[in-house]
């Protein structure tokens, strides 16, 4: 691919620059590598040169058995009860992270797409020494992209304490935009966090005072907790860490019986992982199932809003249904403007449909949140754009539960306080 060889090329230039300049050219150009990645991105994935021809227009109920056989069906991904959910909104979920390392009885394992020097990377960076030495086998997988600066700044302290590191796909590689998105962690393969953090400083805050950007994430616990260790494993065998012991994949039956007190929710859910597909990803197809259930309302949030048109075409429909949609958006303070001008150039055809569109204006929102009805909820790490439902490998929580749908529409409603409406 054109592009590709394009994006290898430019990645083979910035390094020598590198090597050349030192450290000190580090954080100049590691705002330049996202624009030109997402740029490319975008380029390639132009409205037309990607699109799928997959376009799920049936009806899908909402929740029950109808639901979670159309969710097997569409991403082969099984609907359980038996969890236990904890949503985690901004910095929260750092204060969760430790506290979750510091239960660690026997493996904790982290694959992140952003990790960056700074107050949240000295923290997790600390907590895994500590659980390292304790003897906790600590496996991190970081993306070679997203974490350029890991490498050189904070992988030697967490070898040198006994942590397992390895690099995601290091570049220049076959294909330079199939990157790991994917912010997944799992603890002693009983518990597990997903959603769209990243280890840097951005995520620090409250989303609505200072700079800190505005995210969303779950910690679960249940049957659900093994496809996100499988997850984990399959990125982990491709960067060369082979399989991981049999003590990682724990017997899971939700609701407390694994004895452990890992579940002790009611809660339904499935877990999702989505790879780079030249036909059609599970990202794409999940989101894409989640339109066609809403039969009352379908709330978006998201941080780049450029979907496919197979999307669009069933938000329209959903739209021109009488059903109540609504979408969360960056505004100003996106933290890339060739996103924010994509984003709103799709803003008229969506307006012309009934669609309602917001902008979120404290800071940088980075959540990746979908609630259909009453029940039916995801979270996640999977963006509206081309690059996350054509090339990235995401992953994200479906949850079908009275409660957490409530809980996430509350939080829905209350970013709408501060977002601006737009009209055209």
């Amino acid at each position: 691919m054109r592009l590709s060889a394009a994006l290898r090329a430019c990645w083979s230039w910035l390094v020598t620059f590198l090597r050349r300049r030192g450290k000190l050219a580090i954080g100049f150009i590691s705002g330049a590598l996202a624009t030109l990645a997402l740029v490319l991105g975008l380029t390639w994935c132009r409205p037309g040169a990607s699109d799928t021809a997959y376009e799920l227009d049936v009806p899908v109920p909402s929740s029950g058995p109808g639901f979670a056989l159309a969710l097997y069906q569409t991403v082969r991904a099984e609907l359980r009860p038996g969890h236990e959910i904890t949503l985690l909104d901004n910095g929260a979920v750092f204060d969760a992270l430790i506290a979750e390392l510091g239960r660690a009885r026997s493996s904790i394992h982290i694959s992140m797409y952003i990790w960056a020097p700074g107050v949240v990377s000295q923290r997790l960076s600390a907590a895994l020494i500590e659980r390292a030495r304790a003897g906790i086998a600590c496996r991190v997988l970081v993306d070679a992209f997203g974490s350029s600066d890991f490498p050189s700044t904070i992988r030697p302290a967490l070898v040198d304490a006994g942590c397992e590191v390895r690099i995601f796909r290091p570049l220049p590689g076959v294909d330079a935009l199939a990157r790991n998105h994917r912010k997944l962690i799992v603890i002693d393969g009983r518990r597990a966090i997903v959603g769209g953090f990243g280890v840097r400083d951005n995520w620090l805050g409250d989303g609505v005072h200072g700079e800190g950007w505005r995210d969303s994430n779950v910690l679960f616990a249940g049957p659900s907790v093994r496809d996100a260790q499988q997850a984990f494993a399959a990125n982990w065998q491709e960067a060369g860490g082979g399989l991981l012991p049999e003590t990682t994949f724990p017997v899971l039956t939700g609701a407390g019986a694994t004895g452990e007190g890992d579940a002790k929710g009611t809660a339904a859910a499935a877990f999702v992982a989505s790879t780079a597909s030249p036909v059609v990803t599970e990202a794409e197809r999940l989101t894409q199932l989640v339109i066609a259930a809403a039969h009352k309302r379908l709330w978006i949030t998201n941080a780049y809003v450029v979907p496919s048109r197979a999307i669009r075409r069933l938000l329209l429909r959903k739209a021109a249904a009488g059903v109540d949609v609504r979408i969360l958006a960056p505004g100003s303070k996106s933290d890339s403007k060739p996103a924010l001008v994509a984003q709103q150039k799709v803003y008229r055809e969506l307006l012309a449909g009934g669609i309602r569109i917001w902008e979120y204006t404290p800071s940088m929102i980075h959540g990746k949140t979908m609630l259909a009805d009453d029940e039916l909820a995801v979270i996640g790490s999977i963006n509206l754009d081309p690059l996350s439902l054509n090339k990235l490998d995401e992953a994200a929580l479906v949850i079908v539960d009275r409660t957490v749908a409530a809980a996430l529409a509350r939080q829905f409603e209350s970013d709408l306080g501060h977002a601006d409406e737009r009209t055209r």
